[in-house]
This record gives C-alpha cells, structure tokens and sequence, in this order.
C-alpha cells in the first residue's frame, strides 16, 4: 500500500482549488448544463482527477456554493477589523451583492432544490449567516442601521439587489438603484408611509390583513408583494376548495 505523503496532499489541495476555480468560471459562462468535462479541460486536468474529488456535478455545485459563502465570511471579517461598524456592514453587504450577482447560476441551484442547504453547507451557512448578524448588530448599536431591520431583511434586500445589477445592462445606473435600495436601511430615510397596497390590504405594525383562509395576522413580503395566504398549507386548502366548488 502507498503512502500518502504530505506532497501528495498539497497537490490534492492544489487540484482540488483548481476544479473549484474552473468550475465557477465555467459555470458563470454556460450555467448548470456545463459537464464536468469542460470543467475538468479548463482545470487542466483529467476527468478521473475531478472525479476523485467530487463524484458527481452536484457535489462539485456544493462544493462551490460553500466556498463562495466562506469567501464572504472572510470578507465580512476583515471589514469588521478593519472598519467602524456602519461602514463595515455596508461594505460587506457591497462586497454580498456584487459578488452574488457574479454567481447567479448558484441562485439557480438553489432556487431549483428544496432540499438546500445540504450538510456540506451547513457550516458555512451558518459562519455567514453569524458574521452577518454581528456587522448588522454593531451597526444598528452604533445609530448606522434602522433598528426595525434584521438578518432576514438583509439577506432578502441583497438578493433582489443582486438581481438588479444583473437585469440592468447600463451597470452604473443599476450601482445607483443599489445604492438608493441601500440607503432605505439607514434610520434617517422614511421609505414608504403606512398605508393600503395594491390589493387593498391595510398595513398595520408591519402586518398585512388577514389570511384569506385562516384569518391569521399575515407580514408584508421582503418583495412588497401582496400576501393572501399565511402559508402553503392554507394555499393549498383554499385551491382544493375551488376545484370541489
């Protein structure tokens, strides 16, 4: 039996860094459907090489989703150390949204299974999820953050900037939306007033009506879209309704 020595693994970690980097570039140019194969040419490596390290492509997109939130998790460290609470929090939400929207393939991943995260992302949901928290914490505590804000309304606010960078083609005019979306967190801007949206439900405390179904007190979407049901469970009961009706 072969031992492994430590030049074995450092070139295991060089490979495996390698694959990582090809696979991200290789996924941001031609979305999920690029094989492994591509990726491994672009790596400069053999298919069976990629194939020890992750057995399949949806262990490669793990692999990748994680070491994009580390990479993110880093970032929000190092602004923390390095800058005043309100500018770090909204560094690290510049450096969330730029750096999404370069990997929205990873959105695509997401959005199409139910089951993420997977256990190999567990850990790194939850560092950047914490890192998170604490620079909006320390921002709200330093007077640079509305105090009505949390973790959910952040993460929901950079994905739809993250989109926004990437549906407008003119990229300084959509830097400017993000910048404008941004600024609604500060606590000296007044958004919107308190009052009925489009389906006429009233806002109330941050509530919207009822549940059409139930009768339960509903929140507004991080979206601002009008909300009927509380949940898929009354969703589903008042369309099997209809189809009996």
């Amino acid at each position: 039996m072969t031992a492994v020595t430590g030049g074995d693994r450092a070139d295991a970690r060089r490979n495996r860094a390698k694959v990582l980097s090809a696979a991200d570039e290789a996924l941001a140019e031609h979305g999920l459907d690029v094989p492994l194969g591509e990726i491994a040419r672009r790596a400069g490596l053999g298919a069976g090489t990629v194939y020890r390290h992750f057995p399949s492509k949806q262990a490669l997109l793990e692999a990748v989703f994680a070491r994009h939130l580390d990479d993110l998790v880093v970032s929000g460290e190092r602004r923390t150390a390095r800058s005043a609470p309100t500018e770090a929090f909204f560094e690290f939400l510049l450096d969330v949204i730029e750096t999404s929207h370069r990997h929205t393939y990873l959105c695509e991943v997401v959005a199409a299974e139910e089951s993420w995260p997977r256990p190999l992302l567990t850990a790194s949901v939850l560092r950047f999820r914490q890192v998170l928290t604490a620079l909006l914490h320390a921002a709200q505590r330093a007077g640079g953050v509305r105090a009505d804000i949390g973790p959910d309304d952040v993460a929901a606010l950079t994905a739809g900037c993250a989109s926004t960078l990437t549906a407008r083609r003119d990229r300084p005019a959509g830097r400017r939306l993000v910048q404008l979306t941004l600024d609604g967190l500060r606590p000296s801007t007044v958004v919107t007033e308190r009052r009925a949206f489009r389906d006429g439900a009233v806002v109330v405390g941050g509530d919207v009506g009822c549940c059409a179904e139930c009768g339960a007190a509903l929140r507004v979407r991080p979206t601002g879209r009008p909300v009927r049901y509380c949940g898929a469970t009354c969703r589903q009961r008042a369309h099997r309704r209809r189809l009996a009706g």
